[in-house]
């Protein structure tokens, strides 16, 4: 399975072109129902707008898209904003852009334009992560190497799943897939071969982005 951008959590953002505002809310979802009820929850939050134009992407290969004008001109709404969303990468994603009309036509250019513009500005005030396939395994090891142990697994952007302190140090972790038997070997080295690991196994993982990552 290739890396794929989710929300962690989601967010809102506001612009305003000629005294039109647009107002994009995001939420993650995880099913097309979930993207739906999020839709009308929006829509009866926003009843008084003009427009409240939806967009989603849903599946580990993007393979559900839709999206919706709401009343604004073919072309000009719901296809920039999953335009937005397909460009950087996300999935499983939803966001309304609701539009308060302010009494001045933008013409279609100035549409997509600004539709475009909420959706990113929204992308700001959410907490974005990458989803990647992985291999867990169980390490043990003693005491002594416990810290250089840490180091490396938190200068390497490894996930630490659990950790258990007993009579040795047992962790849990999760690396990138294919790249286990690699950090396998320099933890042997580090260690001087004092410690033992354990493959546990395919899974998934969770890299937050950081917030001025591309």
């Amino acid at each position: 399975m290739p890396d794929v951008k989710i929300l962690l959590a989601g967010g809102q953002g506001e612009i305003e072109e000629k005294k039109s505002r647009f107002i994009a809310t995001l939420q993650p979802v995880e099913s097309e129902e979930a993207a739906a009820e999020f839709i009308a929850k929006i829509r009866k939050k926003y009843y008084d707008a003009r427009h409240n134009c939806p967009a989603y992407v849903i599946g580990a290969g993007r393979e559900i898209t839709r999206c919706s004008d709401d009343g604004e001109p073919s072309g000009t709404a719901g296809r920039p904003m999953l335009e937005v969303l397909l460009g950087e990468g996300l999935t499983d994603t939803v966001v309304v852009v609701t539009r308060y009309f302010g009494g001045t036509l933008l013409g279609t250019g100035g549409l997509v334009r600004a539709y475009t513009a909420a959706v990113q500005e929204g992308l700001k005030n959410c907490e974005i992560a990458v989803r990647r396939a992985g291999e867990k395994y169980r390490l043990i090891l003693g005491y002594p190497d416990a810290d250089r142990v840490m180091k490396y697994l938190e200068s390497g952007r490894l996930q630490v799943n659990s950790r258990e302190y007993g009579a040795d140090v047992r962790l849990e972790i999760a690396v990138a897939a294919g790249s286990g038997a690699e950090h396998i070997a320099a933890l042997t080295e580090l260690t001087d071969g004092r410690i033992a690991a354990e493959e546990l196994g395919a899974c998934t993982f969770l890299v937050q982005q950081p917030a001025d990552a591309p």
